[in-house]
């Protein structure tokens, strides 16, 4: 079972679940836009082969009738508000749907199915303000922002859990990760969708906030690799996803517009709208122990990464 299945993560890990031969549950909080909500498992070819459970985190009664119903071995909570700058504008939204929604998947398990195994999102916003220049499962973190807090909790409240009543519940403290099938609102993909736009003539220029931010950025489809891996291991724990490498937005735009033989420094513009309350100015990821443990490295490049992206939204657009 997977919560967060429309998104980016439950998409590409629903295709490597079924191709691994899961029967494949996507609990589902329904909302008016349903007739787009399938939009990414559509474009993977998987839609079809997926069971859907209505249910909402937020309703820990739905979760308890969807486990009973199914009784997953596995559950990964991929579910959350996840656009750090919308939590700064919703933080109660974002504190229920991405802290509190782990506690009802927790519980959940541990009252009803205590042999399924949970994965948990964790993530490297978690680290903020960092204290090590690198950061692994030992960097002691430090929020930025409501989004992180949020996260901080679930990731915990995991821990909490697995030591207190033995569950196998893991966490994957993901460095940033992306694809084409990433939301339109996210840096990487407003850069390579604008990047198609002006290749295309249907735009002039893109405005961004802080382009000295750097990030440790992978791609999805590795990714959602460890997660299944992290759920195969005989004993749970938390490990660090990343590539060991750190980009700067500056030199992401430079790579994208390459793509189509562009100068970023023509078309990029900064704008303050854009500027975070509270920057996270490094993120750089270890994943020595996942590589270790896991036999996990990552297969895609960020330059294979880069051109995969801007080469989609060219084609979308075209289409």
């Amino acid at each position: 079972m997977i919560t967060g299945i429309t998104g980016q993560d439950g998409a590409y890990l629903s295709k490597l679940l079924l191709e691994k031969g899961y029967r494949t549950v996507g609990f589902l909080r329904r909302s008016a836009s349903a007739n787009v909500i399938g939009e990414r498992l559509t474009r993977l070819g998987v839609l079809q082969d997926i069971e859907m459970v209505d249910g909402d985190l937020l309703d820990m009664p739905s979760m308890m009738a969807a486990v009973a119903e199914f009784e997953p071995d596995e559950i990964y909570n991929l579910g959350a508000q996840s656009f750090v700058a919308t939590s700064w504008r919703q933080p109660h939204l974002t504190a229920q749907a991405t802290g509190m929604g782990v506690l009802n998947v927790l519980e959940t398990v541990r009252k009803m199915s205590p042999h399924t195994r949970v994965y948990q999102a964790s993530s490297s916003e978690m680290y903020g303000l960092i204290q090590e220049p690198v950061q692994s499962e030992k960097t002691p973190f430090y929020p930025r922002s409501p989004y992180a807090v949020a996260k901080l909790f679930g990731h915990w409240m995991t821990v909490n859990y697995r030591e207190s009543f033995g569950m196998h519940a893991s966490s994957g403290i993901l460095f940033n990760h992306e694809s084409p099938l990433r939301g339109i609102e996210f840096v990487t993909r407003k850069i390579t969708d604008g990047v198609a736009r002006i290749h295309l003539g249907l735009a002039k220029e893109i405005r961004l906030g802080n382009l000295d931010a750097t990030r440790d950025w992978g791609h999805a489809a590795d990714y959602v690799r460890a997660m299944h891996l992290m759920l195969q291991q005989d004993v749970p724990d938390d490990y660090v996803i990343a590539t060991g490498r750190t980009t700067s937005i500056r030199e992401f735009c430079r790579m994208a517009f390459s793509c189509v033989d562009l100068d970023y420094a023509e078309y990029v513009k900064t704008d303050p709208k854009f500027m975070r309350p509270a920057e996270v100015d490094v993120l750089l990821g270890d994943p020595a122990k996942a590589k270790a443990n896991l036999g996990w490295k990552p297969e895609i490049t960020l330059e294979m990464l880069v051109a995969e992206m801007v080469y989609a939204d060219i084609d979308r657009l075209k289409a």
